[in-house]
């Protein structure tokens, strides 16, 4: 298996339900640190959920740096990982991180297994979290926070640590969910389809 099949058989089934749920955007290779690494799958509703998926063709050799960079800013993440990883992952993830099995059936089908349930992530860095926006999107937020527009000039960097100044971590989380599912310009995957015929794959 590799990780367009796994990723496919996934949204199509193990996401089927958020995918039909108009509150609920779900994203592929969502940047994380401004695009110096990304979730294979970002679920954005009321909660930021990550998926990281180890296919039998990957290693776990950069496992180590991705669960930082998601530990910063989902509030619960899950390995989907391919079986010859199952012992492997675990003393690589965190408590708190959910873990998915992946298998190929005798008849070629890809099934999925929790085989352990996450928690909530009380490590979430709220400047992780706003980093997640646009420049444009975080001068919005400013405006309506009243912020003066000669301010709005600034770096990025100073623009982020506005946000940390105004909001509280519930107000910036808020924020930052709410102008993602608002972004227009997304690059999403296709929802299932009521055959869920397996053939095409979805576009990243």
């Amino acid at each position: 298996m590799n990780d367009a099949q796994i990723r496919e058989r996934f949204h199509r089934t193990r996401l089927r339900r958020q995918h039909a749920d108009a509150d609920t955007l779900i994203v592929d290779e969502l940047g994380l640190r401004h695009g110096r690494c990304r979730a294979d799958i970002a679920v954005i509703n009321g909660h930021l959920i990550g998926y990281e998926i180890k296919s039998d063709e990957d290693s776990l050799c950069r496992l180590g740096d991705q669960v930082e960079a998601y530990s910063e800013v989902f509030d619960r993440a899950f390995a989907v990982v391919a079986a010859r990883h199952a012992d492997a992952v675990y003393p690589l993830l965190p408590d708190w991180w959910g873990i998915i099995l992946s298998r190929r059936g005798p008849r070629g089908g890809i099934s999925f297994e929790t085989a352990r349930a996450p928690c909530g992530n009380r490590a979430v860095k709220p400047l992780s979290v706003a980093q997640l926006l646009w420049r444009n999107e975080v001068t919005g937020i400013l405006v309506q926070l009243g912020v003066p527009h000669r301010v709005l000039r600034q770096r990025r960097e100073v623009l982020y640590q506005l946000l940390l100044d105004f909001l509280t971590p519930a107000d910036l989380h808020y924020r930052v969910i709410t102008s993602l599912r608002n972004r227009k310009n997304w690059r999403c995957p296709l929802p299932p389809s009521p055959g869920d015929g397996s053939s095409q794959l979805f576009s990243t």
